[in-house]
């Protein structure tokens, strides 16, 4: 195994640095550099690329994993390919009713002058008229050289194609604001999972000291005469059997951040951390007490929620979310298509130009001299074709149109269902949350004192090793509910904001989201 440690740190110390910066544009711009950087010294050190480790722990918290996934995730950076390729059809379809202008030149060189025969009788009245005599036409070298302008002057599916284009650069965007969305998303949702593994890990941690401290009481109760061996045999087991759970929670934290690393788009193998505390976290308050939840709390109120049965929410999720504009552009497209297959019973109409000069010259070829006998030539070219008959293709066609825009009607009410769902869903979440958030607060603050209870019981002789159990038990499950819910809120919020299209860091403007992603 390799490990990066002389050849890193100061790399280390500009991502922290570029991190910790409020420049969203700077920082964005200059993670593509720091992290091939990174991944160059890696490899060149490595012999084997998927085992290394990195000497440094970066902490991010939630507000720096969005702006880099949204930077970094492959799928962002498709998206934007796919919008600069339609920009490059755009000007595709605009080129079909440009002119066109070409230039052509050749030279010729006779080795032998052809030759035709003609009736003897042309020159000589008197000649047989069965006669043929040979006559040489053209000259031993010729030059031809000219320009042809050509303009489509009506073409119906051209100009179809022209509108056509610019709804598919609009379909493009609204995809580009689509995969923004979701993958901003499944960030906040990635995070608050990696979150809850932490959490998991730190009751682990904490079941263990409670036993570990349970335990140092009953050997000295032991020493003392007051409880037997088997009490302190029983909790030697508990702390056997909590050894194999506590690996399994720091595995878990590692493929939890595994995930929120493949959703940033950055090597698995980094070694990060995240901020946030769920255990700390109010649901129900305005205000944040606890600094590592500080970014947790402002992503999640940058969209307000709406408990409340509004059929307007649908209305807003159509005209915000890019998954769902989109439809609307394809029905807009299709509509488009339909016209262009109509356009095909119209005729096309285009003129075209053409400039031309001619020149010979016998014997030894001079191109660049007086001796040749020159000719210019002009032409222009008006002309239309109208499609008489094509079979059945052209109706066809039409009537094929037709087919899809009924089939996008359908996916368009598909899809106001479905969202519907998304959005009754997450705010049925988000209501479970806050209905158990005071119980399950209730019912923590109660099992704690609890166990404070029963340890004093215990110490004091009156009360017994399996109430302490019982107690220790009923407390770390209070924790892990109240972690559990914590979490599964957060991620309703984020699913809910997703569903209504409101998603934080995912503007109207969809140019914002080209600069925060732009490749160089």
């Amino acid at each position: 195994m390799t490990t990066i440690k002389s050849k890193t740190p100061l790399l280390n110390h500009r991502i922290i640095d570029m991190i910790q910066s409020r420049n969203t544009f700077g920082f964005l711009t200059g993670i593509f550099i720091l992290i091939f950087s990174l991944g160059f010294t890696i490899y060149s050190q490595a012999q084997d690329a998927s085992d290394f480790e990195v000497s440094q722990t970066q902490t991010l918290d939630l507000k720096q994993a969005i702006q880099i996934s949204l930077a970094n995730n492959t799928q962002m950076k498709r998206s934007l390919l796919s919008v600069r390729d339609a920009d490059q059809q755009v000007r595709n379809a605009w080129s079909s009713v440009m002119p066109e202008v070409s230039a052509s030149a050749n030279y010729t060189r006779n080795l032998e002058v052809p030759v035709n025969f003609i009736p003897a009788i042309i020159f000589d009245p008197n000649a047989n008229p069965d006669d043929l005599i040979p006559v040489a036409f053209g000259t031993d070298n010729n030059w031809q050289g000219g320009f042809t302008v050509s303009q489509t002057i009506f073409s119906g599916q051209a100009f179809v194609g022209i509108s056509s284009s610019e709804l598919y650069k609009a379909a493009q965007s609204e995809g580009m604001r689509a995969t923004a969305q979701g993958i901003v998303t499944q960030t906040r949702v990635t995070y608050y999972q990696a979150l809850a593994a932490k959490e998991q890990l730190r009751l682990v941690k904490t079941q263990i000291n409670r036993i570990k401290e349970n335990l140092e009481d009953t050997r000295k109760l032991f020493e003392q005469g007051f409880t037997d061996d088997y009490a302190i045999l029983q909790l030697e087991v508990q702390l056997s059997n909590l050894e194999p759970q506590l690996t399994q929670a720091e595995f878990a934290v590692d493929e939890a951040l595994r995930n929120l690393l493949d959703v940033m788009g950055l090597p698995v193998q980094l070694s990060i951390d995240i901020k946030g505390n769920l255990s700390d976290y109010k649901i129900d308050e305005n205000s944040v007490a606890d600094p590592e939840n500080k970014e947790l709390h402002e992503v999640d109120s940058m969209t307000p929620l709406v408990l409340s049965t509004d059929s307007a929410e649908i209305e807003q999720a159509f005209e915000l979310r890019g998954d769902l504009r989109v439809l609307d552009i394809q029905k807009q497209l299709q509509g488009k298509q339909l016209d262009a297959q109509r356009s095909a019973y119209l005729p096309t109409v285009f003129a075209n130009y053409g400039l031309n000069w001619t020149a010979s010259q016998r014997g030894k070829p001079v191109f660049f001299g007086t001796e040749q006998t020159r000719a210019r030539s002009q032409t222009l070219t008006l002309g239309i074709q109208l499609p008489i008959f094509q079979g059945f293709s052209r109706d066809a066609a039409i009537q094929r149109s037709k087919i899809q825009i009924k089939d996008t009607e359908l996916q368009m009410y598909q899809a106001e269902q479905t969202a519907n769902k998304e959005i009754y869903n997450a705010k049925q979440g988000v209501r479970q949350a806050l209905k158990t958030s005071d119980a399950l607060m209730k019912a923590l603050k109660q099992a704690e004192l609890g166990y404070e209870r029963s340890l004093i019981r215990y110490r004091n002789g009156v009360g017994s090793q399996q109430e302490v159990t019982d107690a220790e038990l009923q407390l770390r499950q209070a924790e892990i509910n109240y972690a559990q819910m914590v979490s599964g809120y957060l991620s309703a919020k984020a699913q809910y904001d997703q569903a209504i299209g409101e998603v934080p860091f995912v503007g109207q403007d969809i140019q914002d989201i080209k600069e925060t992603i732009e490749l160089k």
